[in-house]
């Protein structure tokens, strides 16, 4: 499982992002990184990078088809 955290770094790539939602995804991804750099790898890390995983899918669905 030590290698999971960094799986899921990928999601939080912008490179592909069209350029009005690179700034919405990208502080997320810098949470991200730093979630990996300071908390200890296991099962309660791979959970906060999955819940923000969810809010960043969520702030870039609002922005990409507001309602």
């Amino acid at each position: 499982m030590p290698d999971q955290p960094e799986r899921l770094l990928k999601y939080f790539a912008t490179h592909h992002l069209p350029g009005d939602l690179v700034p919405v995804s990208q502080p997320f991804g810098e949470l991200a990184r730093r979630i990996v750099e300071l908390v200890p790898a296991g099962a309660e890390r791979t959970v906060a990078l999955r819940k923000l995983l969810e809010a960043k899918d969520a702030a870039v669905r609002a922005v990409a088809l507001p309602d």
